[in-house]
């Protein structure tokens, strides 16, 4: 099986990061959904890697239709599980105002628990259309590289609210500088 691939939909168990699910298979790495741990790119020789459950093991990387299948799969065997994203504990139960430059307008309350968790789907359905763009067979690769990095723009302009999470490598990265 050395030569052969883990599918999406397959679990694993890793000593540092705990148990997931592969979401994505590229050439040499799985992207990895961590229950504690958030989503994460790790080599495929991993020796640390532990599988629980092989789903769809190939020796070829994953094609869009396959890995719709198993998403399906995943959300059944998971039954609602997703990536745990905490709230930093200061923000907890807290309230978001939005007060309107017009004193004869209500201002607008929103739990930030509430808004938080739309930064988090934003961010997750992001991740998705960045899979999908790499998967698309009809995309020349420079055009995957034109909307992967129009992507990347759309996570730096959302690095704003990284103060929201808890932790660090579960928040927004946009464009890395040199000293990156």
């Amino acid at each position: 099986m050395a030569d052969m691939n883990l599918g999406v939909g397959s679990r694993i168990q890793h000593p540092k990061h705990g148990q997931g699910v592969i979401i994505g298979v590229r050439f040499d790495t799985y992207l990895i959904t961590f229950i504690d741990h958030g989503t994460k790119e790790l080599e495929k020789d991993d020796e640390l890697i532990e599988t629980l459950y092989a789903e769809n093991v190939t020796a070829e990387v994953e094609t869009t239709s396959e890995v719709e299948k198993s998403l399906l799969g995943i959300l059944r065997q998971w039954n609602g599980i997703g990536e745990l994203v905490p709230l930093g504990e200061r923000w907890k139960n807290g309230t978001m105002i939005l007060k309107p430059m017009d004193k004869t307008l209500q201002p607008k309350e929103i739990p930030i628990d509430t808004f938080f968790h739309k930064i988090v789907m934003l961010r997750d359905r992001l991740r998705v259309l960045e899979q999908q763009i790499n998967a698309n067979k009809r995309l020349s690769d420079e055009e995957k590289v034109d909307l992967q990095q129009y992507i990347t723009r759309c996570y730096g302009s959302m690095t704003t609210f990284n103060v929201l999470f808890r932790n660090k490598e579960q928040q927004f990265v946009g464009e890395k500088t040199k000293e990156d």
